[in-house]
Formats: structure tokens, sequence, C-alpha cells
């Protein structure tokens, strides 16, 4: 073989070498990026989940706040509980895109916190009832009750956080 075939064959397999590489490097580069894109997209809807639950929380506190006077203020309650609801729809729509980021684990532990919530409201509705009644006959339990749920719900919201933070690969 002369030395210009040797060049030239060379020449061809040093272009295709630095082809393959600068495909990998594409292709890892197009992967890491997604991954952030994902990352991203994925804390936003952490944070803006998040978010939302605060706003209803404070609203939540206002409820029960105004449930806890021995003759609650009615229309305070009411004005307060409707507050309170548009807030929860707002929190739904948030959780909703927390089950479509995923991954399971983040969905799994929203749902835990929809569920808590739950629990609270139906005390909080309770509470509401029997105010709107006149009935004081169950009022201590269920301000314990409430508590004791609020406690709960607020320990889901903080396994929430920390489900997130790992998802995202926050690992400190």
């Amino acid at each position: 073989m002369d030395s210009g075939l040797a060049a030239l064959l060379g020449a061809a397999i040093g272009s295709l070498a630095t082809l393959a590489a600068t495909l990998v490097n594409g292709r890892a580069q197009d992967r890491s990026q997604h991954a952030q894109w994902t990352r991203q997209h994925r804390r936003d809807s952490y944070a803006g989940y998040l978010s939302a639950l605060h706003d209803r929380d404070i609203a939540m506190d206002a409820v029960l706040n105004a449930l806890r006077p021995p003759v609650p203020d009615l229309p305070d309650v009411e004005a307060k509980t409707v507050r309170f609801v548009t807030l929860a729809r707002e929190v739904h729509r948030a959780g909703e895109v927390v089950i479509l980021e995923g991954p399971a684990s983040v969905a799994e532990a929203a749902a835990r916190i929809t569920h808590a919530s739950a629990a609270l409201s139906e005390v909080m509705r309770r509470l509401a009832e029997h105010a709107r009644a006149g009935d004081t006959t169950s009022r201590a339990g269920d301000l314990a009750l409430a508590a004791e749920r609020e406690r709960a719900l607020y320990q889901t919201i903080k396994d929430f956080r920390l489900t997130a933070r790992t998802a995202l690969g926050h690992t400190d």
C-alpha cells in the first residue's frame, strides 16, 4: 500500500471515529438536557402544589379559628369556608399536575395528603353543621379531633416535601 492511500485510509478512519464520538456525546447531552427539563417541570409542579397547600392551610386555620368560640359568628364561618373550598380546589388542580409529572412515590405522597385533608375537612364540616344547629354536645371532642387531624395533615405535608426532594435528586 502506498503512503498516499494509507494517509487517506487513516483520515477516513479518524473522521469516522470523530463522527462516532460526536454522536455519542450528542446523545449523552440530549439525555442530560431531557433529564434536567424533567427535573425542572417536576420541581415546578411540586412547588406549585406546596404553594397551593400553604394558601389552603391558611384558609383552613381561619375556618378552625372562626369555629373555636363558644358561639361562632356564622356569617364569618361561612365566608371563610367559601374561601377554604375555593383554595382546596386549587390544591386539587395542582395535585393533578404532581400526579402527571410523577414519579409514583410523589403521587402517593400527594394522595396521603388528600386523605389527611379529607379527614380534617370531615371534622370541620361537622363543627360547622353543629354550630349552625346550635348543638355544642360534641364540640370539645370535635375540636380535639380537628387538632389531631391537623397535626397528621402537617406530617403528611412534611413527608411529601421529603419525598419530592428525593425524587428531584436531593440527598442531603
